[in-house]
């Protein structure tokens, strides 16, 4: 980067360097491109064999004039000349900064070009039959190991950042029970270029990445348990589409400007916590899947594990499979989908919030008819033009086993953390054949701590789940389960209510169903 007397050479991104007449400064370390608001570097500051180091916001005019008293002091060079100098300097770094920002959001974009054999393998995968099942299998086959209706669930919202309205997950579980790992495998499926995994969030993370680089993207947080900050962005980011800050930037003179900051989506974010008492807000917007914690899950992935270092798993063909749902997912072409049995459609009465469930179950609809569009015939509107597919009743059955378990959480008494413990209860007790049970007793038998065992069983009896039979306070109380089949009542009850509008659908003096068309109307062809 060159002006007509001045140079700030960038070959070395870590080690910038500037001349202006007698002073060469260095600014170690570079410069970092977060927080247009502020610039914060360090200077060596040279003239001829005398040199001075200082650490400085440039943006920050009373540390910029302590330095350049200091530079007059030690380099004997007069006040004028190096405030001169550090503007310039100012205005350079300003410009390689958004330079940089700018190159960085082109990089992120650039993206794979498939070959003619590429795309002819992910288009026959994507037309087969039964793609659902053998996408299921085949993300296991690629190193997802268990979890076969989160996984496959997980891939289809991950699928749906394509798409104009996105959806997101979070991952609920305990520590150590591998949350980030089914995130981070799922997400390995993803190109690269469609998806940004992020470890540690700042406050204003969001708002530096350049206007369109998010766009459709993927984005995976480790861990939301300290990403509270970034909540607010987030929510904006999902539901409106596109953020907004103004940040104001002061130079060496003390004249001030304002920058506006804007981030435009749509995006698909998927996160993990272990904490369930999320964020209503959060909650609403996402889907809330549940990591497998039973002891099958356990034995599953110890087995993996073992075989992994015995050398028995074709790691080869593991990667060959991620790259080939990589290519998938480049083939998929952004499509409208158009439902027309929504009208008829409808979620079970137990659920919870029925306004923004209702509209992730017809989004997630979508979702999986958008996966098939291979095997879909292109329509066209009439009036507009517009180009889409439609959803099938095979799309909505689909759609209904997958989402089976997310609504029947959305429709239980207490959390998934307190059903997992109270299934595993009602086992053991059953195993025993006993009908009541007392905090020690379960305390030792279950391994769960003293005050998690409190917690659960004020859940269960606020639900009326469980009811105190005997004891005081102070002497532990001996509780029993008011119903065993409750949980089996409210998945067979939720279970029917979906076939049974999947049943309706199907019979031949159903309602009429709008845009309903079985062979596309052609677009007219250009005079």
């Amino acid at each position: 980067m060159k002006s007509s007397e001045n140079l700030l050479n960038t070959t070395n991104p870590d080690h910038l360097t500037y001349e202006s007449g007698m002073l060469q400064i260095a600014i170690l370390g570079g410069i970092r491109l977060e927080g247009l608001d502020r610039m914060r570097v360090t200077l060596k500051i040279e003239v001829e064999h005398l040199a001075l180091r200082h650490n400085l916001d440039l943006y920050n005019d009373t540390q910029t004039e302590k330095l350049i008293r200091k530079v007059a002091e030690k380099l004997e060079i007069g006040t004028s000349v190096t405030a001169a100098a550090l503007l310039n300097l100012t205005d350079l770094l300003e410009q390689y900064r958004l330079e940089e920002i700018e190159k960085q959001s082109t990089v992120h974009d650039k993206r794979k070009l498939l070959t003619t054999e590429e795309i002819k393998v992910a288009q026959q995968y994507l037309s087969a039959p039964n793609l659902m099942e053998r996408t299921k299998e085949d993300i296991g086959r690629a190193g997802v190991i268990g979890e076969a209706s989160n996984r496959l669930l997980m891939y289809l919202i991950f699928t749906s950042r394509k798409r104009q309205n996105p959806l997101h997950i979070i991952s609920l579980g305990s520590s150590g029970i591998g949350k980030t790992h089914l995130q981070e495998k799922v997400g390995q499926l993803i190109p690269e270029e469609d998806k940004i995994e992020i470890t540690t969030l700042s406050e204003n993370a969001f708002y530096y990445f350049g206007q369109r680089q998010l766009q459709h993207k993927l984005i995976l947080i480790e861990d939301l348990d300290g990403a509270e900050g970034v909540l607010y962005p987030l929510r904006e980011l999902q539901s409106k589409k596109k953020i907004n800050k103004t940040v104001v930037q002061k130079n060496t003179k003390g004249e001030t400007r304002s920058i506006n900051l804007m981030v435009e989506g749509p995006v698909s974010v998927a996160g993990c916590t272990t904490k369930e008492s999320l964020y209503e807000d959060n909650a609403n917007r996402n889907f809330l899947i549940y990591i497998d914690e039973s002891p099958e899950q356990d034995q599953e992935i110890m087995h993996y594990q073992r075989k992994l270092s015995a050398g028995k798993i074709d790691t080869t063909e593991e990667e060959k499979l991620r790259e080939q749902f990589q290519n998938m997912q480049r083939t998929l072409q952004a499509v409208s989908v158009r439902n027309p049995f929504a009208e008829l459609l409808q979620i079970p009465i137990e659920v919870f919030k029925p306004r923004r469930t209702n509209a992730h179950y017809l989004a997630f609809i979508e979702a999986v008819t958008f996966y098939h569009q291979y095997q879909r015939e292109k329509q066209y509107d009439k009036e507009t033009g517009e180009e889409y597919i439609e959803t099938t009743l095979e799309d909505i059955r689909e759609a209904n086993e997958l989402l089976k378990d997310v609504l029947i959480r959305k429709s239980d008494l207490v959390t998934g953390a307190c059903r997992n413990y109270f299934e595993r209860l009602k086992t053991h007790l059953k195993i025993e054949g006993k009908l009541t049970f007392s905090n020690r007793e379960i305390r030792q038998v279950l391994r769960t701590k003293s005050t998690t065992l409190k917690r659960y069983h004020q859940q269960l009896l606020e639900a009326g789940l469980i009811r105190i039979k005997a004891g005081k306070r102070y002497r532990g109380y001996e509780y029993e389960i008011v119903n065993q089949q409750e949980y089996k009542e409210l998945r067979d009850g939720i279970g029917s209510v979906l076939d049974q509008i999947v049943m309706k659908l199907e019979k031949p003096g159903r309602p009429p169903v709008a845009h309903n068309k079985k062979r596309p109307v052609k677009p007219k062809k250009d005079s």
